[in-house]
Order: structure tokens, then C-alpha cells, then sequence
């Protein structure tokens, strides 16, 4: 007997809202605001915009700093179809590998900085940064120093949401309602935030102090008990903090001498969203460890990727112990397969040299314009990764209370004229795709500026 197919109907806007807020959490989001207003659904995007209910934006956000080469790119697309239709899934455990991995390894051990050739692939950030506390322990395990295993990370740092990944952050609030105490396995130092806390210095001399900082954390714990400093070459969720000049190469220094490991979280900044393709190489520094994620596929699917330098590879496969960790979807042949054809796109289309030539520099000098706006303290950025730092008042930097939501309502501001920037404390965070054109940085100055200028007045008016 033939069996009956049963087609789910098309469901309303309305009914996919209904049943969106009565099933689905929402990452980083108040129930509350579910309660009180429906989701707004994008359903399809294209180019440097997406779309949902009618409503057309500029994302100048490029998802959440991750859709490099734009959405809706059907050689990736194809892709992925053709790669699900070779080989949908198997693992990578046992010594079991695919093509798409295989290649995919090779190509990352290329373009990496010189030295790293090993890769373990993940889904996430936060997966990648949670094997790199793994391996650091097993490193140094093996090396018969057992007892460093504190790890040293910043004020405003952002490494992930997994348990142990969590206590690396340096936001409170991110803490808090889990219950998760960094306890003494996780020192934080100073961030280097000249706007914030520089005072009188100059930014550089302010890298300076902000880099013995580090030093000090590993002198007041002992060397012999710190296995790693954490970093994000450019702090990206609390506020694009971009690191003054020789900051990063000073934190290295200071690493080598007192033999702790660096490991730079590239999840936003890897694979060339700073105009080179690791921010190692825009900012001077070289790392032990280094982990990527969003633009590894541009997120067309979920792919992340830990790479390893050769000193630690000849210590933790000195031997034939087990590295006891993996992921039933690491090296997944489809998702390897789209970061492939990604990689591609940025080599073929030469997006990281245009972002170093041409379009950083564009960006840059019109969102410098906005510092006319008595809103506007600084404007700082790093290629394609750029701060707007509101204020109270410019000359003492003094900052609006954050319960006053200012960045939130010149970002709705901002969204009403058709443009998507990401509200960050007190700073407007934007990192566009790498196919944004000088066209559409030019409105996205100009809405910037109306937006602005709106709540200003709104302000004044009390």
C-alpha cells in the first residue's frame, strides 16, 4: 500500500510568531521582550541586506560580525548541496577523515601565520576556545608542570558561552545568573581601553601599563602556576576595543619571559576582517594557539577551528596517549566543503587586500565625520571593525548611565532609516560583510548622523 504523504501547510507570519514565542528560546534575550512583542522574522537576505515582514536593512553588522562575503551566495549554496549529496556526514574519530576536511586543514595550515600547521575542527567559538582550555592542560601536563593552569584574561573580554568558557568573559552579567565563579583558575587584567581608562596618557603609553598588568597577574600568581593568556586581538562585544600601537607585541614579550602561552581568539578577527588575514599579522604579535570561527564558512553553516603551533604538536603527540575530546560534527565533510568554497571567494575576489587598500581606510575616515556629534566621544577601527564610543561629555570622556539605553535608542533610531549597527554598552559596534561598497558605508554615515542628531535633541528636550 502506498504510503500518504503529509505536507506541513504554509504557515502565516502571524502563526510562525505565535509559535516562535510560545517554543523558542532566544539566545541573549529577556523572555520579557518575547512577552510583550512578537519576534521580527527575517526570511531571506541577499548581498549586504536582509529582509523580513516587507522591511529591507543594511546590515552593517553582517549577522553578528560573521557574513564576510554577503548573503545569499549560490556557489556556496551549491556547495553544500553537492557536498551533502557525496557524503552527508561521517565522523572524524579513529583516524577517520573525508576530503572536505582534509583539504580544509591544508588550505588554514597555508594561509595560518608560520608555525602553525594542526587544526581540530568544532561548530562554535566557544567550542574552539573551550579545546584550547583542554589542550592547554594537557600541554603543559605532559611538559610534567601540572600546576599552571591559571589563565589570565581581560576587562571586557568575550570568549564564549560554555561553562568554562563563560568564566574567561569579563562581563559580570554574563556570570551572574549561572552561578559561575572563575575561582582561582582565571586572573583578569586590565583591558587596553585608552577611551575608557586612559586618562592622561597617550594610547601608547597606556599599552604600556595595560600590558604590565598581564605581567603583574603573572608575578602576583607565579609563573610556574599561569598556562595562558586569553586575548581577542580587537575586543569586539564589549565595544570594539582596538589595542593601542605595540600593546599586543609587549604582551608577547612579556609571555615569552615568563613562558605562558598566547592564544589569540580570532573568532571575529580571523581570516581577514582587520585587512590582513589574521589580526597576528595586522597588530605584530604571534600566538600559540589561535581560534576561528565566523568567517571560516561566513556562517553559512556552523564550522569553528583551533590551530595549534608546531611546539605544542611536538609535546601533546610526543607520545601514543589519546587527546580524549571531540565533537560528533567536527570536520563535518559539508560544512568543511562551504568554508572551502568560502575561502575561495575571499582569494578570488581579493576581499582581504581590498579591505586593507581600500575599504578599511574609506571606512574609517567617514565614521571619523561623526565625532562632529556632540554624542560622539571616539571613533576607532581595525579594517572592517569599528566603535562609535558615545558620551556625555567629550572632555572628560564621561559617559551617559547605562540604564539610560542611549547606544539602544540610536540603534532603533538607526534601524528605523533601514540600518542595522549593534548596541554595546555605550558604543555602537559595526562590522559590515567585506562586499559592503563605498555607496552604502556613505548611508550608513548618513542615517548615522540623523540618528544621532534624534536622540541628541530628544536629550536636550529632557
Amino acid at each position: 500500500m502506498a504510503q500518504t504523504l503529509h505536507l506541513t501547510p504554509k504557515l502565516s507570519l502571524e502563526e510562525l510568531q505565535a509559535l516562535d514565542q510560545k517554543h523558542h528560546i532566544h539566545p541573549f534575550t529577556a523572555a520579557s521582550a518575547l512577552r510583550s512583542a512578537p519576534p521580527f522574522l527575517i526570511d531571506s537576505a541577499e548581498g549586504a541586506y536582509i529582509s523580513g515582514q516587507g522591511i529591507k536593512l543594511l546590515d552593517m553588522m553582517a549577522g553578528l560580525g560573521c557574513v564576510n562575503v554577503g548573503y545569499g551566495r549560490p556557489e556556496l549554496a551549491e556547495a553544500a548541496a553537492e557536498a551533502m549529496n557525496k557524503l552527508s556526514y561521517y565522523h572524524s574519530f579513529s583516524a577517520v577523515s573525508n576530503p572536505p576536511a582534509a583539504e580544509l586543514a591544508g588550505r588554514l595550515a597555508d594561509l595560518a601565520p608560520d608555525g602553525m600547521n594542526k587544526v581540530f575542527f568544532a561548530n562554535s567559538g566557544s567550542e574552539a576556545n573551550e579545546t584550547a582550555l583542554k589542550l592547554i592542560n594537557f600541554y603543559w601536563r605532559k611538559k610534567g608542570q601540572p600546576n599552571k593552569r591559571i589563565i589570565i584574561t581581560r576587562d571586557y573580554a568575550y570568549h564564549g558561552t560554555t561553562i568554562a568558557t563563560t568564566a574567561l568573559n569579563g562581563n559580570a552579567a554574563m556570570l551572574e545568573p549561572f552561578g559561575i565563579d572563575p575561582g582561582h583558575t582565571v586572573e583578569r587584567a586590565m583591558s587596553p581601553f585608552w577611551y575608557r581608562h586612559g586618562g592622561d596618557l597617550t594610547p601608547e603609553a597606556f599599552g604600556k601599563k595595560a600590558a604590565k598588568s598581564i605581567e603583574d597577574k603573572i608575578l602576583a600568581a607565579g609563573a610556574k602556576n599561569v598556562a595562558a593568556v586569553f586575548l581577542e586581538p580587537v575586543q569586539g562585544t564589549m565595544g570594539a576595543v582596538v589595542p593601542p600601537a605595540g600593546y599586543l607585541a609587549e604582551v608577547e614579550r612579556i609571555c615569552r619571559a615568563h613562558d605562558v602561552l598566547i592564544v589569540a581568539d580570532e573568532v571575529v578577527t580571523g581570516l581577514g576582517r582587520t585587512g590582513h588575514w589574521f589580526a597576528q599579522e595586522t597588530f605584530g604579535f604571534t600566538a600559540d594557539i589561535m581560534t576561528l570561527a565566523k568567517g571560516l564558512s561566513s556562517a553559512y553553516l556552523p564550522i569553528s577551528a583551533m590551530m595549534v603551533h608546531d611546539s605544542i604538536v611536538e609535546v601533546v603527540e610526543g607520545d601514543e596517549t589519546i587527546f580524549q575530546h571531540g565533537f560528533t560534527t567536527s570536520a563535518h565533510p559539508v560544512t568543511a566543503a562551504v568554508a572551502l568554497k568560502n575561502l575561495d571567494i575571499l582569494q578570488e575576489e581579493g576581499l582581504v587586500d581590498k579591505i586593507r587598500n581600500d575599504l578599511g581606510p574609506y571606512f574609517l575616515a567617514k565614521l571619523k565625520t561623526l565625532e562632529a556629534s556632540p554624542l560622539v566621544g571616539e571613533v576607532r577601527a581595525s579594517g572592517l571593525f569599528a566603535g562609535i564610543e558615545l558620551c556625555k561629555v567629550k572632555e572628560t570622556r564621561e559617559q551617559y548611565p547605562l540604564e539610560m539605553g542611549l547606544c539602544d535608542h540610536v540603534g532603533n533610531a538607526a534601524m528605523m532609516r533601514g540600518l542595522i549597527v549593534r548596541p554595546c554598552g555605550n558604543v555602537l559596534v559595526l562590522c559590515p560583510p567585506f562586499i559592503v561598497s563605498h555607496a552604502q558605508i556613505d548611508f550608513t554615515v548618513e542615517v548615522l548622523a540623523d540618528a544621532l542628531a534624534e536622540i541628541y535633541t530628544a536629550i536636550q528636550a529632557g
